[in-house]
């Protein structure tokens, strides 16, 4: 695709994204002496942290899992940093290694040029060329908004947890959050401990597993017992420590799926609940488990066994997807139905003709450090021997 707009030539990579993932690339790479320019469509850094969470959020996995390369947390943060905390420390890093994006620099079409062999990345009314492009928008880049029948009909507010900040914002009011995964099962806990009426859809089996046990990170754990056993096994020590811990969850309406949750995790990518007091507050009542929707209705919605109910509100825990197809013209890097990588981990990172992805991993911030590192490596070969062209 070429285009009469005004060029700029990149000599080193360009980055898509300055969450996490773009943020530990760049710095990789300059620790490797290469530099790299990255794009970001929004105001700031880590755009996704400071615009789309809520107030309450701590990371779910303990500090040493989520640090980022070349620099860790400061020792004063606690095992689980809050969001701001994070925040400040992805502030820090950018400073530190004086990693400066190009905001307000949305990209809209990127498409390698066989004939220059050169990527042409098209941004505002700006068109890159680059040798190397990576891809780190992540696999949580835009909210999931379903289609759910009568959802103009209700009166009430619908919003996305994206848009959701704090329980008292909802004081007074009846709830329905859709969606049971670590983000709707801690705000509605949050809304819970704010008096309002919550209630969760549940929809699909989940597991949910104790954050700690005996004090020690079940992440951690889990991780230590994987270079010694089988996931499998793994998973059944996991889910043996859940029921003694947590009881059985079935029982409230909360099903586990047949498969364990590092299996799971491992094969679709879904992540198992971390459980932080929801459990408790549905088993005292305070948080009522119900059914997925079927319709809303003006006052509220109705169930898939046709009970009715009515509601102030109803927040979509429903995720997040990949956006890298709508602007990304590779056909062999990403899959056409939602985005995600077509090759597993830990082969992931690297596609064809200087393309590669940091943070689609399905591992979280752990698989975005490791993602930045070997990218930075694999440029840093190459780079010394590329001469720069003129444009």
């Amino acid at each position: 695709m070429k285009s009469n707009k005004k060029q700029v030539w990149v000599p080193g990579p360009l980055i898509v994204g300055s969450g996490p993932s773009g943020l530990a690339t760049a710095a990789c790479l300059k620790q490797k002496g290469v530099p790299s320019l990255i794009l970001e469509k929004d105001s700031c850094i880590v755009s996704s942290w400071k615009l789309r969470t809520y107030e309450r959020l701590k990371l779910h996995l303990p500090k040493q899992f989520c640090e980022l390369p070349l620099k860790p947390f400061p020792k004063e943060f606690p095992i689980y940093p809050t969001k701001q905390q994070f925040i400040s420390y992805l502030e820090a890093y950018a400073e530190y290694f004086a990693i400066e994006p190009l905001f307000g620099m949305h990209v809209h079409h990127a498409e390698y040029d066989p004939g220059i062999e050169f990527w042409r990345v098209h941004a505002n009314d700006l068109e890159f060329i680059c040798r190397w492009l990576v891809v780190a928008t992540g696999e949580n880049a835009e909210a999931i908004q379903p289609k759910i029948s009568g959802i103009s009909e209700f009166r009430g507010r619908v919003l996305h947890t994206s848009c959701y900040k704090k329980g008292d914002d909802f004081k007074g009011e009846k709830v329905l959050v859709v969606g049971c995964g670590n983000s709707g099962m801690e705000i509605s806990l949050d809304l819970c401990n704010n008096d309002v009426q919550t209630s969760i859809a549940v929809r699909d089996k989940l597991h949910i597993l104790p954050r700690e046990m005996l004090g020690i990170s079940t992440f951690g754990i889990a991780m230590w017992l994987l270079r010694w056993f089988p996931m499998k096994l793994v998973d059944g020590f996991l889910l043996l420590c859940a029921r003694l811990i947590l009881g059985d969850t079935q029982k409230y309406g909360l099903k586990r799926p047949k498969i364990g949750p590092l299996q799971l995790k491992s094969t679709t990518g879904k992540t198992p609940v971390l459980e932080i007091g929801t459990v408790a507050k549905i088993k005292s009542g305070q948080i009522k488990v119900v059914p997925a929707i079927n319709r809303f209705t003006d006052k509220g919605v109705e169930f898939v066994d046709g009970r009715q109910e009515e509601f102030n509100s109803v927040i979509l825990a429903t995720g997040y997807r990949s956006n890298v197809l709508s602007w990304l013209k590779d056909g062999s890097f990403f899959r056409d139905i939602d985005g995600s990588q077509k090759n597993q981990f830990p082969n992931s990172w690297k596609g064809k003709n200087g393309l590669y992805a940091a943070g689609f991993t399905r591992r979280g911030l752990m698989g975005a450090s490791t993602d930045g590192q070997k990218i930075a490596e694999d440029i840093a070969c190459q780079w010394n021997a590329k001469t720069p062209l003129e444009f």
